[in-house]
C-alpha cells in the first residue's frame, strides 16, 4: 500500500519528529547533540528553514519549523539525517540505519495552537523526568526563547516578536506561557495530529488545509475523531 502524502504547505509552521531505530538512542555523547544543531543550522539556511523551536531528546528529535517552500521540511530532515547518521556510523563504528522510518509531522495552526506545539516541545524533558524545569535541559531552545541565551540556530515566529516591544519583554511574555503545565487533552491531541500527519488546529483550519490539500487533514468526522492507538512509554514525550 503507498504511504500517505505528508501535509505540508507554504509559511504554515510545521512540528515535526525524527525517532531513534527501534526507540534506541541517537545521540551518546554531549559532541552528538552539538554536531546535529551545527549541521541542523547549516541544512536550515540551505533549504530556506526558519526553525522556531526545538529538543533533542535521546532517542527522539523535536523540531518547530516554517518555510516559503511546501517541500522546504522534507529537503531539510532528508539532508540532515543522511550526514548524521554518517557521523555516528563513522565515530560509533556502526553501520545501517539510524532512524526510525519517515519523520512525523503536522501543520500547525497559529496562535494558540503554535504555542502550545512550542510548549509541548519544551517541556519534553520535564515530562520525561529529566529535569524540573526546561532552564535546566541543555538541548532544547527554551533557554534562548525565555532567557535571552545566545542560539544562532533559532527563527523566531512573527507571534513571538508580537509578545513585547523589546526581548526582555517578550522573553518575560514567553516564561509566563510555562507557569503552567499543558493540558492532558491538548497534549494527546497534538500526539495524535503529529504522529498521523494531520492538521493541528480547530475545525475551521483543518477545513482549510483540506481544502488547500484535496483531501482530508483529519483523523476522522469532524468532533469525532478516531480512537488514537496505544503509544510505547517513551512516545509519550
Amino acid at each position: 500500500m503507498p504511504r500517505r502524502a505528508r501535509i505540508t504547505l507554504p509559511n504554515v509552521p510545521v512540528h515535526l519528529i525524527q525517532r531513534g531505530n527501534n526507540r534506541q538512542p541517537c545521540f551518546f555523547a554531549d559532541e552528538d547533540y552539538r554536531r546535529y544543531l551545527d549541521w541542523l543550522a547549516e541544512y536550515a539556511d540551505k533549504t530556506h528553514c526558519r526553525v522556531h523551536a526545538y529538543a533533542l531528546m535521546t532517542n527522539h528529535v523535536h523540531l518547530l519549523i516554517s518555510s516559503e517552500r511546501a517541500d522546504a521540511g522534507g529537503m531539510l530532515m532528508k539532508s540532515l539525517g543522511q550526514r548524521y547518521v554518517q557521523y555516528v556510523n563513522r565515530v560509533y563504528h556502526r553501520s545501517g540505519t539510524l532512524w526510525e522510518g519517515r519523520f512525523r509531522s503536522c501543520l500547525v495552526q497559529e496562535e494558540d495552537y503554535l504555542w502550545a506545539c512550542q510548549r509541548y516541545i519544551e517541556l519534553n524533558p520535564v515530562r520525561a523526568g529529566i529535569v524540573a524545569h526546561p532552564a535546566e535541559y541543555r538541548w532544547s531552545s527554551y533557554r534562548a526563547n525565555a532567557q535571552g541565551e545566545a542560539d544562532s540556530l533559532l527563527r523566531p515566529h512573527p507571534l513571538y516578536n508580537a509578545l513585547g516591544d523589546g526581548e526582555a519583554t517578550r522573553q518575560a511574555a514567553y516564561r509566563e506561557l510555562f507557569r503552567h503545565a499543558l493540558e492532558s487533552g491538548l497534549v494527546d491531541q497534538i500526539r495524535r495530529a503529529t504522529n498521523g500527519n494531520f492538521a493541528l488546529g480547530n475545525e475551521g483550519f483543518a477545513s482549510q488545509v483540506s481544502d488547500a490539500i484535496g483531501r482530508r487533514a483529519t483523523p476522522g468526522r469532524s468532533g469525532r475523531p478516531r480512537k488514537s492507538v496505544e503509544l510505547a512509554s517513551d512516545e509519550l514525550f
